[in-house]
């Protein structure tokens, strides 16, 4: 997961997002050649699509066989290449038209053995996760005392207190926002802490796991590093442990931490963008995209982040398929690699079509899960904004009836910042956060109905834009 990283957009994308808010209602006035209402031969398609995926056993199928048979798929595991192979072949087994596997090379972060203890005032194992990308300890680990903050504010004032010692940020999830929002408020502890905690002196950097929900659940994620500071090693505590130490520290405890991890960065390796097409019928060499991301973090088996949108994508073109559709333009269904942990499946897409993404009508992508879906946020022009509008109606059957301007997802964004105009599945993410990078991101955690409305809604966008006289504006 994620929108971008961050997780998320731009400062320069969230402004336009919000002009198009304010000018969209002028725009489906004025737009010249816009998509005018849906006509009986559209609709009867999208009920056609609605109807195979509420009805459909092989998506699930498939998402339970990839995620119980590979398991996890870290960028440069084995997992993952395997994983990718078995998607191929069984694309090609679909008849889906151009498969294949476009080149990139990806981070190789290798986790290793980890483990972190409270040793005093009591002897205590600890429930962790090192955070993705961090380095390891010394083979003996860090022994050493814990300064607890709530913020980075607070280190600063309490820098004089850091040397030496391992320091803890047990900054709370906001729970006044809505979970993506309190998300892009908590994430910046997991990117910031060792760099914060190295610049006052301290030897490592643990942070209260990112999550909205915990049952002594630690979530992994990405940090960063900066050159010009040490690099010290950086883990979350589930959020009960975090909550333990602060309060031994409130106490006035001496609180003593030895943290192991036997984390390391090995050379790039070679990865691949998953691709397969349904040819479009009269325009196909215009195209519209739809995906996910294929990798995974390294715990759980990586079925909601970001298996389930994957597999639903794929499901959505092979239903189209099935069904005898053929849109005017090509839909592609890409799976990007390495969206948790460098974003590079994305930037590879951008740069292997430079040349066509002036004929790329418009890019789909769902990160957050296959939970239920309200519909659509939108990436681009007013007049793309309106032009798209009578498509969410389609859905009403399966309330996904939302389109509105909002965040992009992290593989789109690269093309989407060329101009091309994306659009972001949006489902119900109140329980995203409880699993979200944690070993309970497992096939269990999936619902049949949610899963089957999720294929139902990428389909319907996906085909109703490829098939339209007009492309979306710019």
């Amino acid at each position: 997961m994620k929108r971008a990283i961050s997780r998320r957009i731009t400062s320069r994308l969230a402004c336009a997002c919000v002009a198009l808010l304010a000018g969209a209602h002028a725009a489906r006035a004025q737009a010249t050649g816009a998509q005018a209402a849906i006509t009986a031969a559209e609709r009867q398609a999208a009920n056609s699509l609605i109807d195979a995926a509420l009805a459909d056993t092989l998506g699930y199928e498939r998402l339970g066989t990839m995620t119980d048979t590979f398991g996890h798929r870290l960028s440069g595991s084995k997992s993952l290449e395997s994983a990718i192979d078995w998607v191929l072949a069984q694309m090609k087994a679909d008849g889906l038209a151009n498969v294949r596997g476009e080149p990139v090379m990806v981070p190789h972060w290798v986790r290793g053995a980890e483990s972190a203890t409270l040793v005093a005032p009591r002897q205590v194992p600890l429930h962790m996760l090192g955070l993705g990308m961090s380095v390891g300890t010394p083979a003996q680990g860090i022994t050493a005392p814990v300064l607890v903050v709530s913020s980075f504010e607070e280190l600063q004032k309490r820098a004089a207190e850091a040397k030496g010692k391992i320091v803890l940020f047990d900054h709370p999830f906001p729970t006044d926002v809505a979970p993506m929002a309190g998300y892009d408020r908590a994430v910046a502890y997991r990117g910031g802490a060792p760099v914060a905690a190295a610049k006052v002196g301290a030897v490592a950097a643990l942070i209260r796991s990112i999550e909205s929900f915990s049952i002594q659940s630690p979530h992994t994620g990405s940090t960063r590093y900066d050159p010009a500071v040490p690099r010290i090693p950086a883990a979350a505590l589930s959020i009960e442990d975090a909550e333990l130490l602060h309060r031994m520290q409130d106490r006035g405890d001496k609180i003593v931490v030895t943290l192991k991890m036997d984390a390391q960065t090995l050379p790039d390796a070679p990865s691949r963008n998953v691709v397969a097409e349904l040819r479009g019928s009269e325009k196909p060499d215009e195209v519209v995209v739809l995906g996910g991301h294929i990798d995974s973090w390294d715990v759980g088996e990586g079925a909601m982040d970001d298996g389930g949108c994957s597999v639903a994508a794929w499901e959505a073109v092979r239903l189209m398929q099935r069904l005898g559709l053929e849109p005017k333009r090509t839909v592609r269904v890409v799976m990007w690699t390495n969206e948790e942990n460098g974003g590079r499946g994305g930037r590879a897409y951008r740069e292997a079509h430079a040349a066509e993404l002036g004929n790329h009508a418009a890019a789909l992508e769902c990160d957050n899960g296959v939970f239920r879906p309200d519909g659509v946020r939108f990436q681009g022009s007013a007049a793309g904004l309106a032009f798209i509008g009578p498509v969410a109606a389609l859905l009403e059957r399966i309330g996904a009836t939302k389109a509105f301007a909002g965040d992009p997802e992290a593989d789109v964004t690269p093309i989407i910042q060329q101009g091309v105009p994306g659009l972001a599945l949006d489902v119900d993410d109140t329980k995203y956060f409880w699993y979200h990078h944690s070993w309970g991101d497992m096939m269990t955690m999936i619902d049949r109905d949610d899963f089957r409305r999720c294929i139902a809604t990428m389909a319907v966008w996906a085909y109703e834009l490829a098939d339209q006289d007009q492309r979306v504006p710019r």
